[in-house]
């Protein structure tokens, strides 16, 4: 057995052009989607990602503002900021790019940011209405997933779903979504015991550790979906996944790759709940 690839480039770019077309939807009904993404300092990590942003809302019609500070900025002018934001009625959707530097609490910032242009998914009321199956921004990177997913026709409801990680970005967010489609859920994490015996019991395995190829053959159930979330750099420069894909590709059905595979599904996620976003003000004006 070869795993299929589960390629979201492809994926990404079908979407995309969905969104390029509610875009021109919406500009011929004088809505131009807005983003905002604020940028604290100079992490080269952080400027490729904001990057890749603006080249989205590039491609898909979005008007996108980048604003830049310098990492000596105090947390009330940052707040001062988003504030401003939050009131401009050109802007949809607010991003800052984590992380921050250690002076700033990240958590005032992301809670000063208005639930309303929330295009991130990490408000607390952003997550509150995820849980209890309200209409919400959802986070991007783990909806990226339902979507690649779901694109591919893999069943979902009564599935065993095993995730491997428990952060806020990923691994929490990711199976409450599954939960919601009717899965089966079971979270792993650095304190379990005997990993390997639950996750070969997974007909889905997410894998968001940051750890490189810590997932080998022998985690994986023959014939089960593994979707890799971490991005980890070898010492000879290559990027890698949290999962040994040359191993595990012959064990698994379906594998998303590193890079190509959940990456381009997080930008394009953003995007769509930017639009989302605009949308929501056409149906506020129309009443």
């Amino acid at each position: 057995m070869t795993a299929e690839l589960i390629q979201g480039m492809e994926v990404a770019k079908k979407k995309r052009q969905q969104l390029k077309e509610q875009t021109t939807l919406l500009r011929e009904q004088g809505i131009v989607p807005g983003l905002a993404v604020i940028l604290v300092g100079d992490d080269p990590a952080s400027r490729s990602y904001v990057k890749g942003k603006q080249r989205g809302c590039e491609e898909t019609g979005i008007h996108s503002e980048l604003i830049e500070f310098p990492d000596t900025i105090t947390q009330e002018r940052l707040l001062q900021e988003i504030d401003r934001l939050n009131e401009a009625a050109h802007i949809h959707g607010i991003l800052v790019q984590l992380p921050l530097p250690k002076h700033i609490e990240e958590d005032a910032v992301i809670e000063r940011i208005s639930p309303e242009k929330d295009v991130d998914g990490f408000h607390p009321v952003s997550i509150g209405r995820m849980m209890t199956g309200q209409e919400t921004f959802l986070p991007c990177t783990p909806h990226g997933i339902i979507e690649l997913v779901k694109e591919k026709n893999i069943p979902i409801a009564g599935k065993h779903v095993v995730i491997i990680g428990r952060s806020n970005i990923v691994g929490k967010p990711v199976g409450q979504l599954f939960l919601q489609e009717d899965a089966t859920v079971t979270y792993c994490h650095s304190k379990t015991q005997n990993m390997a015996s639950l996750t070969r019991l997974a007909d889905i395995l997410v894998v968001a550790v940051g750890r490189p190829k810590l997932i080998t053959a022998e985690y994986v159930k023959e014939g089960a979906a593994v979707i890799d979330v971490g991005v980890n750099r070898l010492d000879t420069g290559k990027l890698c996944g949290d999962v040994d894909f040359e191993q595990v590709q012959k064990v698994a059905s379906y594998i998303t790759p590193v890079p190509g595979g959940v990456g381009p599904m997080t930008i394009t996620m953003l995007l769509h709940n930017t639009v989302a976003s605009a949308e929501r003000t056409k149906v506020a004006c129309t009443r």
